[in-house]
């Protein structure tokens, strides 16, 4: 028989949505806060010839730039105020989460509760401004010394790394701000809708692209219908791994207070297939494009390594798609192994009473989730690997738009399921505000 909950969600329809103003209200903030951002990718960077820029990333679109640019929605390659996007704050809180792993001292604070989660949010958000700062700084030497004889910088100089660097820290600090205020005033998390929303925004733009091929008749209608339909169901794929889970039977003794007999439940631990999410392929994709990337940047001389690096480390090579796997594969149990710790999860398990039936508590049911979630982080890191080296084959082989599959859709399909079910908690909860007040009415009533 169906729970009192899932009679409850079963029973949400438009009329309750209409009903439900606190949900109405943040998802207008989120919306705002989102229009705010798209109109930040715009505003144009002081002192850089757009003409020049848009030549230099023409010719170095298949690299790491192409690759951030996709996350930034267009933002990079106009050189806007959000040129680094929210990219800084994701890889500070990545380094902050791996010293947390390491460090004594960060691992106290991160047991400490509410208190200790402030204090790493704001290492993570020192490191944003360093991080920020060190590839702003980047970002204006490279510019200087792009295009050759060819500078789309106006007025080179010192002047102008400085003026960078502030407009650019600037910009991801005030995207950081941004996310905080919509993971608290609005629906999800702020940070991850910031990269859905840019991603989204490219989308239209690369399905033109694909429609133009078939228009001049680079790719047959055939073709065009057949990736399309493998376009839907790669999402449909992502969106079955991505709900897939094991759930772990946890059993509850019972004890007795007093009179009374408490516990005696069973619940379940739930290790989801896909524990690591989207960082293995961001940071394999990362690691393999940025040799290659300074290779085309510097270069006029393609010999020797620089010349290895560009004809084997590019879209669709087989060096690179081996590389890819294997990083895809290490970096799933490496980032696994950093957020989910089979010791301390059994630990808690047996200072709350609870056990896995068959196991003993502590180190033989610490040994068993281990067990468990290797094997499914193996099957995870396959399918990471399949849905991101996919695209790679069609980029490489057809010149199909990057957009419609790997790393963007796995962003974009995470980010809307995790969205909706926001919007279906926050109507639970108008739901079970409601029956609250009307048993009220009717206690008064009685």
């Amino acid at each position: 028989m169906a729970s009192a909950a899932e009679q409850l969600a079963a029973n949400i329809n438009f009329s309750a949505f209409a009903k439900a103003t606190e949900l109405k209200n943040r998802i207008w903030f989120t919306l705002g806060a989102l229009v705010i951002y798209r109109l930040g990718t715009y505003i144009p960077l002081p002192g850089i010839d757009p003409q020049i820029l848009q030549e230099i990333f023409s010719r170095n679109a298949g690299g790491i730039l192409g690759m951030v640019d996709m996350f930034s929605g267009g933002a990079l390659g106009r050189m806007t105020i959000f040129a680094l996007n929210i990219m800084p704050y994701i890889s500070a809180s990545i380094i902050v989460q791996l010293l947390t792993a390491v460090s004594p001292q960060l691992e106290a604070l991160k047991k400490e509760g509410e208190v200790g989660r402030k204090k790493l949010n704001q290492y993570t958000r020192y490191g944003t401004v360093l991080l920020a700062a060190v590839q702003a700084y980047g970002i204006a030497v490279g510019l200087e010394g792009a295009g050759g004889g060819r500078s789309p910088v106006i007025d080179p100089g010192l002047f102008f790394r400085f003026t960078t660097v502030i407009t650019l820290t600037g910009g991801t600090v005030f995207l950081m701000w941004l996310g905080e205020q919509i993971t608290a005033r609005g629906v999800g998390n702020g940070i991850s809708l910031i990269i859905f929303s840019g991603i989204v925004a490219r989308m239209p733009a690369a399905l033109g692209s694909l429609l133009e091929l078939g228009r001049t008749g680079a790719l047959s209608t055939f073709f065009i219908i057949l990736f399309l339909l493998l376009a839907i169901g790669v999402i449909t794929f992502i969106v079955f791994m991505e709900r897939a889970q094991r759930r772990i039977l946890v059993q509850y003794p019972k004890r007795r207070v007093g009179n009374k007999m408490f516990g005696g439940e069973a619940s379940h631990l739930p290790l989801k297939l896909n524990t690591s999410g989207v960082i293995p392929p961001i940071f394999a994709s990362s690691l393999l494009l940025l040799p290659a990337t300074f290779a085309s940047f510097g270069a006029a001389d393609q010999t020797g390594i620089v010349g290895w690096f560009s004809i084997y480390l590019r879209h669709g090579s087989p060096i690179y798609i081996f590389l890819y796997v294997a990083l895809i594969v290490f970096f799933c149990f490496f980032y696994t192994a950093i957020v989910f710790n089979p010791v301390e999860t059994a630990d808690n398990l047996r200072k709350y009473g609870g056990f896995v039936p068959g196991y003993r508590p502590g180190k033989t049911t610490a040994d068993y989730l281990d067990y468990v979630l290797t094997r499914l982080t193996v099957v995870g890191s396959l399918y990471l690997a399949a849905v991101c080296v996919l695209p790679e084959i069609l980029v490489s082989q057809y010149s199909v738009p990057f957009y419609f599959g790997g790393t963007s859709l796995l962003i974009v399909v995470s980010v809307t399921m995790d969205t909706v079910a926001q919007i279906h908690s926050h109507l639970l909860a108008h739901q079970y505000e409601g029956l609250i007040k009307k048993a009220k009415l009717r206690g008064r009533r009685g």
